[in-house]
């Protein structure tokens, strides 16, 4: 029998009383709701029949074989579920499900598949999985929302999350000729997917129109376990900026150019690559600053370089934090040109935008947390994930579940079945606390239910 989340609640509950107990307070049997743990490890162990490795570890590219195989699995879950799919013009694979308010925005749960090359099976498939275990569980427990649940996977997260991105408009032209890993561009891998790249721009969606965005995520760092924590609740995802930076010198002949008559590009970007490491430590706060990519030319050993091209990236959860940092870096860039006589050209390619968590969809993450007996804690996202450009149609929410000896992106990456679940049924609470809520009219805030 379908019944409303509305029906588990006591009568005699306030709203006050109910809100602070969590999402599960009131439910028949004080108990709260938990999804299909064998299942949902299950439909795991299937994503790695696409791309699987025998390390462990997965290989399923952006736009791949591998990674229609991985989708197709997962639309026929959907429609299992009974989910009404969809793939936007932009690629993402979307299963719907109606609620009982045809005027109330959609809450929106999911992650994706697509993985590194030689990547592990979790970064993002731990999400994708307990998005469609959540609606399975649904389907099982009889709960009927009032808001339409949207589950999602997007795609090429992993290439510079270009399906959440173009939610929201910023996929840019010239990222349709970018070629991915698995050898198709972009805009080949958006056709191939079922989307259509030259109507990129209208699978834009307006802003106001999501209740909330959840999504679980393996932690890829060892915070968690280092502290015996179960869940975590992630504060905000750090903002990201990059630069192609290239250093010109004066190319010459190693044996016959005096050490005091160089101009060596190879030399200075050492000195470049010092100073980032120096101003991102030194500097108080979080942020992070990497110099990820170098290239000497023309690569001789038998020539003094000319010229380097390097790459810089920025992190941090304020965006102003990220520019007083690169301005410092631009500071002392002028110095190492003075001292080594070369030029430095720093140009920028590519940002994603920090994304601080809703405060209230944090309390609902910890109420639901708290109501399972999980120890948790609050904690910054390093990473970059979809949940960040979904932060800009509406609140967003993370829950993170611990990664074993903080590896990521690598065949080591593994979140035990247990964690796994548990942030399955995090997620599951986290959805019937949004879905308990009632906007203030004219306001940008939420109450609990009327008992």
């Amino acid at each position: 029998m379908i019944c409303s989340r509305r029906d588990f609640v006591r009568r005699s509950a306030s709203a006050s009383a109910l809100w602070l107990a969590g999402p599960y307070a009131g439910i028949s049997g004080g108990q709260p709701p938990l999804v299909n743990g064998e299942r949902l490890n299950r439909i795991l162990d299937d994503f790695r029949r696409f791309g699987g490795t025998p390390d462990g570890g997965t290989t399923r590219l952006a736009y791949s074989d591998e990674d229609l195989a991985g989708r197709a699995y997962a639309r026929g879950v959907m429609g299992e579920v009974g989910l009404t799919v969809s793939v936007d013009l932009a690629g993402n694979l979307i299963g719907r499900r109606p609620g009982t308010d045809p005027d109330a925005p959609a809450i929106v749960i999911g992650s994706h598949m697509d993985s590194v090359p030689a990547g592990g099976s979790y970064d993002g498939q731990v999400g994708s999985a307990a998005a469609l275990e959540v609606a399975l569980a649904l389907r099982d427990l009889g709960l009927e929302l009032r808001h339409p649940l949207e589950v999602a996977i997007f795609q090429n997260e992993e290439g510079g999350k270009t399906g959440s991105r173009a939610l929201v408009g910023r996929v840019l032209p010239f990222e349709l000729d970018i070629t991915t890993a698995s050898g198709f561009t972009i805009g080949d891998g958006i056709a191939r997917l079922g989307g259509d790249p030259a109507r990129l721009d209208e699978a834009r969606r307006e802003p106001g129109r999501m209740a909330a965005f959840l999504e679980l995520h393996i932690e890829q760092g060892g915070f968690l376990v280092a502290d015996g924590l179960q869940i975590g609740v992630v504060e905000g995802i750090v903002g990201i900026r990059r630069w192609n930076v290239t250093v010109r010198g004066a190319q010459n002949h190693a044996g016959t150019t005096p050490m005091p008559m160089r101009r060596d590009a190879l030399v200075a970007a050492a000195d470049f690559i010092r100073a980032v490491h120096e101003i991102a430590t030194d500097a108080p706060g979080r942020q992070v600053a990497t110099v990820g990519r170098i290239e000497a030319v023309p690569g001789a050993p038998n020539v003094v370089p000319g010229e380097v091209r390097a790459t810089l990236e920025i992190r941090d959860l304020a965006m102003e934090r990220i520019d007083r940092i690169f301005a410092a870096i631009e500071r002392r860039v002028r110095t190492i040109e003075s001292d080594r006589e070369v030029t430095f050209a720093l140009v920028p390619f590519y940002e994603s935008l920090a994304a601080p968590t809703a405060p209230h969809l944090r309390a609902i993450v910890e109420s639901s947390a708290d109501a399972l007996g999980y120890s948790h804690a609050r904690m910054p996202s390093g990473a970059g994930h979809d949940a960040q450009s979904m932060a800009e149609l509406g609140p967003v929410g993370m829950i993170f579940v611990p990664s074993r000896g903080g590896i990521s992106h690598s065949p080591a990456e593994f979140t035990a079945p247990d964690e796994v679940t548990r942030g399955a049924n995090v997620l599951l609470g986290a959805v019937l606390g949004v879905d308990a809520m009632r906007a203030i009219p004219g306001r940008r805030r939420f109450m609990p239910p009327k008992p």
